[in-house]
């Protein structure tokens, strides 16, 4: 559907994405009615009135299909005598846009990577565009494309399930499991990311990551040229890889593109990130000098391993976007120089062994500011430890916080807030606890000056 005047449409969900829908299909004169489960519980009873339904992305489309087949059943149907269609923004974006997308998905990293693609391609003068799941919807800048524009989309694996066409670039990064609590099982979850790639054409690029299995094995899902990319190994193939301490690509010849050194954002795991961005930026046409330059400036998102600030040699890191052990676990292993953690808060029900298992084995570990309802629970499992880890319990609010690693800090070492758990114990949510978190460090910073 492309033509939506006197449409009666339902928008379901009024989140960011499902109030960016109802504007841009009320303008394009569209019969709009905004259903959400918190203003009514029985906000679904009548769908099959409408001659269209827009999904939000956190809507389960099966209970959309359940609804409808219990509205039919009662006689009802759109004002065509059809029953309706469910879509979301995002299928009706890829209908109407008129320019090329580079999608990008993955379990962790899709943000960082949707974000440098997009630096690397304005570097190099193209008229780009971010959007998706990374908080902007694409209805907001649709009307600004034109044919020549290029459109990043992060995408989760909710806005890809019922996608039916892919990107002309398709980024599928590590995928591992998540949200198992809404998709109800792995394959489930690994079926909705391959949907990035399924619908591609032998003139389409998908990019895969070598170094996990559900990525990996996705080459037989698409029909577009297959390159990958690894932070563990050469690749075989056409792709982006590192070894000898640098970033190589080799589409063609082979050459290297940055040295590890060099790039600014810090973590093994971010070089799976810039590899995957630096081969969907060569692909679409960025020249290896401008992605080399954004390589070197570009400081990672906000809560994200985020430096904050430097205090007398002391630097400060913001990664409370870290609510799982894994994302945690990246973070500590990013650093060498001695690190002082900052973890705990409220409970995701993770496993904490592998991440007790990593603070045990480090040698780095100065000390640990456990914080939290999950915090007896992760300490549980650090044993026999290899280094002297300083414990420090009891810090109830971010000032006691920082000031406790102020107190302890030297200089070359790091400040990690890496908390592995969700925040609503103590904060309203991941960014408040980083905001606060900035507040503290750059208070410190301020009185220092002074």
């Amino acid at each position: 559907m492309k033509d939506f005047k006197n449409k009666k449409i339902a928008i379901i969900g009024k989140g960011i994405e499902g109030l960016s829908s109802e504007k841009y299909l009320r303008g394009k004169g569209a019969n709009i009615t905004v259903l959400d489960e918190k203003d009514d519980k029985n906000y679904l009873e009548n769908l099959s009135q409408y001659d269209l339904i827009v999904r939000s992305p956190g809507v389960k489309l099966s209970k959309l299909e359940e609804s409808l087949k219990e509205n039919s059943a009662n006689g009802g149907v759109g004002s065509k005598g059809k029953s309706p269609e469910i879509t979301s923004q995002t299928k009706l974006f890829f209908d109407l846009c008129p320019c090329k997308i580079i999608g990008v998905t993955g379990t962790k990293g899709k943000g960082t990577t949707s974000s440098l693609i997009y630096e690397m391609l304005k570097k190099q003068g193209f008229d780009a565009y971010l959007g998706g799941n990374i908080g902007v919807p694409p209805f907001d800048f649709l009307e600004k494309l034109t044919k020549d524009s290029i459109v990043v989309l992060e995408l989760s694996s909710f806005q890809l399930m019922d996608l039916n066409k892919s990107p002309h670039i398709a980024v599928m990064l590590m995928v591992t499991s998540e949200h198992l609590d809404w998709h109800g099982s792995t394959e489930e979850y690994i079926t909705a990311k391959r949907n990035i790639l399924k619908h591609q054409t032998p003139q389409d690029f998908t990019i895969l990551n070598r170094d996990y299995p559900a990525s990996n094995e996705s080459d037989i899902y698409t029909q577009g040229k297959v390159f990958t990319t690894s932070r563990e190994r050469e690749s075989f193939d056409e792709g982006c890889f590192v070894r000898d301490g640098k970033v190589w690509l080799r589409i063609g010849g082979e050459a290297p593109i940055i040295d590890v050194e060099e790039i600014l954002l810090p973590g093994k795991h971010n070089l799976e990130n810039v590899c995957a961005s630096t081969l969907a930026a060569t692909l679409a046409g960025v020249s290896v000098k401008n992605i080399e330059e954004v390589l070197k400036i570009f400081k990672g998102l906000e809560h994200r391993l985020e430096l904050v600030t430097s205090i007398n040699g002391i630097k400060y890191y913001d990664d409370s976007f870290s609510t799982t052990p894994e994302t945690a676990i990246a973070a500590i292993e990013s650093f060498k120089t001695p690190e002082i953690l900052i973890l705990g808060g409220s409970s995701k029900n993770s496993d904490f062994s592998e991440l007790g298992d990593v603070i045990s084995n480090s040698t780095n570990i100065k000390a640990i500011i456990g914080i939290g309802l999950e915090w007896s629970r992760i300490k549980a499992e650090i044993k026999n430890p290899k280094s002297k880890i300083l414990i420090i319990e009891g810090a109830d609010n971010m000032e006691k916080i920082v000031k406790a690693a102020l107190k302890i800090a030297a200089t070359g070492d790091v400040v990690l807030l890496s908390p592995a758990c969700a925040s609503f114990d103590m904060f309203k949510n991941y960014k408040a606890r980083g905001e606060q978190f900035k507040k503290e460090v750059l208070e410190l910073k301020e009185n220092e000056s002074n």
